[in-house]
């Protein structure tokens, strides 16, 4: 029988409908290699057919907009918000508007075209999660701006236009809905019970280890109670923090081992999947720092949405999440 599962954190619900019949070895069979081939702007020597780099971790000697980098982060040459720019807000009788101003930038992850996050060495991702941090902090400075979401999308079907391994940064003027449903439903947990909701999951996803996916010192790793997509995984610090941006360094290393086994594992789990990634981290100016917990959120493209989603805001996902989570752990890893 199929399963009504609620997500404490924004109440949202989800139908866990195994008897729709996605085993977890059912969705490799289904997953379409990526597109090989063409002209890429993202590898070195190219430099040229990007904006000027904003920044870049380079070997000693390498000039700025040429090789030598290990990581290097560029406005994207196609932006959905701009920078320059007045916000300009007005109203037109009942509806609001303003400028398109924001940040859109590109981390490209590696100069290897071939090479995918999970196949870095555990430094070379953390220098990607480095540069992150810091355009996150440098963004911060801009008055106008009150988010800033790092995402990475994996495949064509993920939303990647070209398949050089990169991340996107996008910083908005305003807080996007999803974020205020998350600091909301945290928030109303926290004066119920004077707790942390993320971190009271992570204490239960810890005693029951039915939905575990990987653990070290400072991160867990764990497939939602109320998973929206078979395979979903979270990555969570163990560690109270509300702001990504906020990590120490000697902690990166640590983000950086476990983002590298959970993004081995699916991808030998489900034959390198398309994927979405986001960091949900605290908006600009909002004092959270006691409920609210940043956390990492990758979600592999092995379903559709579809009418009934669409139309009632529930997502079905065909895998409970115990069943993805003991196939995930059972897939032998070397890091």
């Amino acid at each position: 029988m199929s399963d009504l599962r609620r997500d404490p954190v924004v109440g949202r619900w989800v139908i866990i409908a195994p008897e729709r019949g996605k085993r977890p070895s059912d969705f490799s069979e289904e997953v379409r290699p990526r597109k090989k081939g063409g002209f890429c702007p993202f590898c070195p020597g190219n430099e040229d057919k990007t904006p000027p780099e904003i920044m870049a971790y380079r070997e000693p000697g390498s000039m700025p907009n040429h090789p030598g980098w290990r990581v290097r982060v560029v406005p994207n040459k196609f932006p959905v918000l701009q920078i320059e720019g007045e916000l300009s807000k007005a109203g037109e009788g009942i509806y609001d508007r303003m400028n398109g101003i924001g940040a859109h930038e590109v981390i490209i992850e590696t100069p290897h075209h071939d090479v995918a996050l999970p196949d870095l060495p555990i430094e070379g991702i953390g220098e990607v999660i480095s540069a992150m941090k810091s355009r996150i902090i440098d963004l911060k400075n801009d008055i106008r701006l009150k988010y800033m979401l790092v995402f990475k999308n994996w495949g064509e079907a993920a939303g990647a236009s070209l398949e050089h391994s990169h991340s996107q940064l996008i910083a908005t003027p305003v807080i996007p809905k999803r974020i205020l449903e998350e600091l909301g439903g945290s928030r109303q947990y926290y004066e119920y019970r004077d707790r942390c909701v993320f971190c009271d999951i992570i204490r239960q996803e810890k005693e029951t280890g039915k939905r575990m996916a990987s653990e070290n010192d400072m991160f867990i790793a764990f497939l939602p109670f109320a998973s929206r997509f078979p395979f979903e995984v979270w990555i969570m610090p163990k560690f109270h923090s509300h702001a990504f941006e906020e990590i120490e360094d000697d902690k990166i290393i640590s983000l950086s081992w476990i983002l590298k086994d959970v993004l081995s594992r699916l991808s030998l789990a489900l034959m390198d999947p398309p994927y979405n990634l986001v960091i949900h981290s605290a908006p600009v100016g909002i004092q959270c720092s006691d409920y609210y917990h940043w956390h990492i959120e990758i979600m592999p493209k092995l379903t559709k949405i579809a009418g009934f989603e669409w139309g009632t805001g529930f997502y079905i996902n065909p895998t409970p999440p115990e069943e993805a989570a003991l196939y995930l752990k059972e897939i032998e890893v070397r890091i």
